[in-house]
């Protein structure tokens, strides 16, 4: 994925439901600085120059994260999904990344199948919790 992927990855993301974007982190500006930060982990699939699909990823030295995986659904059950995840793992794995987290809305049933398909396990013992620093809008698909 590049900075000039951004419109059509955006528009990829607004078509999936279940999404949860913001107007700051997932700017074109967020989006770059994050792009910045991991060149190697982020990824489209693109198909007759259509991007049907994109994942965001990345690490801090210690644990990789996914965010934002998304395939357009005029194009799912084809493994867009499963081959972004696995790009975006084995970059990972190339950084010396040995375990990585996402996060899935509860109420994205689709979204939770997928990744309890390809052996991503959701963990009962925690509480995900965050602080917005600034005025944040929420995008919901």
């Amino acid at each position: 994925m590049t900075p000039d992927d951004y419109d059509a990855v955006h528009a990829c993301w607004m078509a999936c439901a279940g999404m949860g974007l913001n107007t700051i982190d997932d700017s074109r500006e967020g989006i770059i600085r994050y792009l910045e930060r991991n060149p190697n982990t982020c990824f489209v699939d693109e198909q007759e120059g259509t991007i049907t699909g994109a994942i965001l990823a990345g690490h801090d030295g210690r644990r990789g994260y996914i965010y934002h995986t998304a395939v357009n659904p005029a194009y799912r059950r084809q493994g867009i999904g499963t081959a972004l995840v696995n790009a975006a793992l084995h970059a990972l794995a190339n950084e010396g990344i040995i375990k990585v987290a996402l996060v899935a809305f509860s109420r994205n049933d689709a979204g939770n199948a997928f990744w309890e398909s390809l052996g991503f396990t959701a963990r009962g013992d925690l509480t995900y919790r965050n602080k917005a620093l600034c005025a944040i809008t929420r995008i919901d698909t």
